[in-house]
């Protein structure tokens, strides 16, 4: 109990920091977005109507301990401000319909890579030394130097725009009405396809090779030594005791690949045009769009802090030495 409270309280702590920064951070940005807006009315508004905007994007002489105030107070309400590029479309409304494409798109290829990654990772440390061990780590290797946003280019102009497998933009078809259909169903995962393998391919090499070099480390172990002259078969040495000893470290890389998912695919869902927060974020920095960038970065802060403390949570489930270490 003392390790969770410790974890909360810095959980905590770290989400006011986010909020803190996140709130000064456009106050330090040269330039006025509230007064960009405003001008595009200037003549043709009334001086009622052109206050009313000002105050409605934070133009105000207040101090900026009351605009602070005014700030949390909008953040416990849910309100994030309005969007300059989509006004008059609040900044919560935005994130709220782009966060669940990310989720899906960049959530699920990261569950694969990482996934996949294991075992394969698992497996070459079985084989270290034959062929199959020395394809594998060459060839992950390769394919994880590959930028994704120049693998997502080849992918979109080979398959896409050449071959016509998959289609090009978007994350469906347009004349469909989204719903849970079936067939709305096969073309989301038909748009999500070419997107899902720019992010599961550079990703396999990465965790293949972590895998890799925990299990070789782990297979050197007295204990496993010990096991082996026990008569312990290969299957269970290398998945009841090597594996799962060393998956331990994997599980904080897993949690840091997680909490980066919001706000990690921004380049991905420019090329591909996939209406994720990513996708937001290039466009609200492209219009200079400070109150939908602060939204996004906001969501994104906090995402990363909360999978941190939820995986901190599951490390001290799996390995009993972090809860005792709380008990000191």
């Amino acid at each position: 109990m003392r390790y969770i409270v410790d974890r909360l309280g810095f959980l905590l702590i770290s989400a006011w920091a986010a909020v803190t920064i996140n709130f000064i951070l456009p106050r330090l940005m040269p330039g006025n977005p509230a007064l960009l807006m405003v001008s595009r009315y200037q003549g043709s508004l009334s001086p009622r109507a052109l206050h009313a905007i000002k105050l409605e994007f934070g133009v105000t002489s207040q101090s900026l301990i009351t605009q602070y105030g005014h700030y949390l107070s909008n953040l416990l309400d849910g309100n994030l401000g309005i969007s300059l590029t989509y006004y008059p479309v609040p900044v919560s409304h935005i994130i709220a319909n782009s966060l669940p494409w990310t989720l899906g798109l960049a959530g699920t290829a990261t569950i694969i890579a990482a996934v996949l990654g294991t075992m394969i990772g698992i497996w070459a440390a079985w084989r270290r030394g034959h062929w199959d061990d020395a394809l594998l780590t060459t060839s992950t290797t390769f394919t994880g130097a590959i930028p994704h946003q120049f693998l997502g280019l080849l992918l979109l102009f080979g398959l896409g725009y050449g071959l016509h497998w998959f289609p090009v933009a978007h994350a469906y078809t347009s004349s469909m009405t989204p719903g849970w259909s079936l067939a709305f169903m096969e073309t989301v995962v038909g748009h999500a396809f070419l997107p899902a393998i720019t992010i599961v391919v550079p990703g396999l090499g990465g965790w293949l090779l972590h895998m890799r070099n925990n299990m070789i480390q782990t297979l050197g172990d007295d204990y496993i030594v010990f096991a082996r002259a026990k008569g312990v078969s290969p299957r269970n040495l290398m998945f009841r005791h090597a594996a799962r000893n060393a998956l331990l470290p994997s599980v904080t890389n897993f949690a840091m690949a997680v909490g980066f998912v919001v706000g990690g695919v921004v380049l991905v869902e420019e090329i591909f045009s996939y209406p994720g927060v990513g996708y937001q974020l290039f466009t609200a920095v492209s219009n200079e769009d400070y109150p939908l960038m602060q939204g996004l970065f906001l969501i994104i802060s906090l995402s990363v802090l909360v999978i941190n403390f939820l995986v901190d949570l599951l490390y001290a489930w799996l390995d009993p030495r972090v809860r005792r270490e709380g008990e000191t």
